[in-house]
């Protein structure tokens, strides 16, 4: 399993179909939960306008169902110690929304557990809602001496939370199959205070500091040491202190004493604990900040791919969304997969890519999008919204964000600055997965002018007739003044022809094109230049 991938389909079914037992190396996991409420994807607005629009991506779907119960009632029939954790929480919680969850989670965790490899890791990212229960369940599948922290990370400043403490923080379960784990050490830096203490240099400019090697306090047999006509106790055995001594590395206080000598530049730093509170959040202003309402810091990531994998390792996220976690560990030269339920996410990820693949990108396989006309009717008779989604990706545009009012007409839209001011244009799609007539173009006709768009785009499933065409045709031509360039106002396209590569006549927007917020380039020229395969041999 050596390519990068990207699976839209509900992520239990692609690990059972298409993911083999003991091929992973790391996962890490962000699974949502928001009882009673809407997932909803935010974009920041590139046309000029500060208010932030949103996109209803899936709606909560953890409710105690028919599906809920049938999956409760699979795991009670395998039994075992997930099927005893079930049962005990079903009688403590009886048949809610949190029940739903855990029977959701419960046979993803199982599974994440058979693909992962033995020397793999496990994290879960969670909150207080939620994060004791996923615990007992963690510890059910992968054994409880396997639980090797939970990870408190402060994740924003402080809250004002009526009648209780301020709740800024999430909670990350770190779990392993067995007692031999990758495992690359990470320290965070000294404080001022430590650093200070250093004030002494040697011969060779390098800082050092003394440190007690006494162990005054403790019982037990001591040693006289040349410098000290005293018997005393020390922390080192005889031979040790005759070492540092051959090495010049103890220092002999006014009173001879004796104490060791430590270099600033030998202390990588201080061990990394649970507590990170050294990761702020994205901010407003942040350059990989893609409005994405749980995204999280790629300096998160990036410390926990670091941590329990290696180059050319691979790493799981079965949640994936907006891609954090993918986007890091291409940029560290891990391979990946990703795993989502919509295709807003696979499309939002393929942007956060791009500058750092650029043509590499179409390198990367999406496993369960449709690649033919009868595919993409199978998936429009299945989901309206996510027909329409994986259409408007075929073209780089994302779907209309909700606005005061009914956006009638308007299923997708593209931002490009125009002409010597770079005033903010946009290109309005259309997508339409059943009957369509000359009718639909005449009102898309009409929602341009409404919108005084630029260009207009109807995608159809179906073959468009004659009168549509030539409906399309009178709408006449839009002049770009970036390349002095005309383009057709209103065009029409099928499904067939974009999968088969059909490029719509619009402006250069490779160059220009502001519809997704994409963080800023990161990798290395080596990385950029290199293939997306990547080599597992030493720098």
């Amino acid at each position: 399993m050596n390519e990068n991938l990207l699976y839209y389909g509900d992520n239990l079914d692609i690990m059972h179909r298409y993911l083999d037992k003991e091929s992973v190396d790391l996962v890490y996991l962000d699974p949502p939960f928001k009882s009673n409420q809407d997932y909803n994807v935010l974009f920041a607005e590139q046309d000029g306008t500060r208010a932030a629009s949103q996109i209803k991506a899936f709606a909560d779907t953890w409710r105690w169902d028919e599906a809920a119960t049938a999956s409760y009632f699979q795991i009670m029939r395998k039994g075992g110690k997930v099927a005893e954790a079930m049962r005990a929480f079903h009688t403590f919680l009886g048949e809610n929304d949190m029940m739903a969850y855990l029977a959701m989670m419960a046979p993803r965790l199982v599974a994440l557990r058979r693909i992962l490899k033995p020397t793999g890791s496990i994290y879960l990212h969670c909150d207080s809602t939620a994060s004791h229960y996923l615990k007992l369940l963690m510890d059910a599948i992968f054994g409880p001496k396997n639980f090797r922290n939970e990870i408190v990370w402060k994740r924003t400043s402080a809250h004002n939370d009526p009648r209780r403490f301020g709740a800024n923080v999430d909670t990350i379960l770190f779990y392993t199959v067995s007692d031999t784990w990758i495992w690359n050490s990470v320290y965070s830096a000294h404080s001022k205070e430590y650093v200070a203490r250093f004030r002494h240099k040697d011969t060779e400019g390098r800082h050092w500091a003394d440190f007690d090697l006494s162990a005054k306090g403790l019982t037990g047999g001591g040693y006289e040491y040349k410098y000290k006509k005293a018997k005393s106790l020390w922390r080192c055995p005889i031979e040790t202190m005759r070492r540092y001594d051959k090495e010049g590395r103890l220092h002999i206080t006014k009173t001879g004493g004796i104490r060791l000598k430590r270099y600033l530049d030998e202390t990588p730093g201080v061990v990394l604990q649970c507590l990170w509170d050294d990761i702020p959040p994205i901010n407003s202003q942040a350059g990989e900040r893609l409005g994405y309402p749980t995204q999280k810091p790629e300096a998160l990531l990036q410390r926990i791919i670091e941590v329990s994998s290696n180059k050319g390792d691979l790493v799981l996220d079965p949640f994936c969304g907006c891609g954090t976690a993918i986007a890091v560990a291409q940029r560290l030269k891990r391979r990946w997969i990703g795993i989502d339920i919509t295709h807003l996410a696979i499309t939002l990820i393929k942007q956060r890519l791009r500058p750092n693949l650029g043509k590499r990108l179409k390198q990367i396989k999406v496993v369960g999008e449709p690649v033919s006309l009868a595919d993409a009717r199978a998936l429009a008779e299945q989901d309206k919204f996510q027909f329409q989604c994986w259409a408007l990706g075929l073209v780089d545009a994302r779907p209309a964000e909700p606005k005061k009012g009914a956006d009638r007409g308007i299923d997708g839209r593209r931002f490009f600055p125009e002409g010597k001011k770079r005033a903010t244009e946009q290109i309005i799609f259309s997508v339409k997965g059943g009957h369509v007539s000359v009718k639909d173009v005449r009102d898309l006709r009409g929602v341009i002018e409404r919108e005084a768009a630029a260009i207009g785009v109807l995608i159809s499933l179906e073959e468009p007739t004659e009168p549509m065409r030539k409906e399309a045709l009178a709408a006449g031509y839009y002049h770009s003044d970036y390349r002095d360039t005309d383009h057709r106002k209103l065009q029409v396209c099928t499904i067939e022809e974009l999968l088969e590569g059909k490029q719509l006549d619009l402006p250069p927007l490779a160059q220009v094109n502001t519809t997704f917020k994409v963080a800023p380039k990161t990798r290395s020229d080596e990385e950029v230049n290199g293939s997306l395969e990547f080599d597992d041999s030493e720098d």
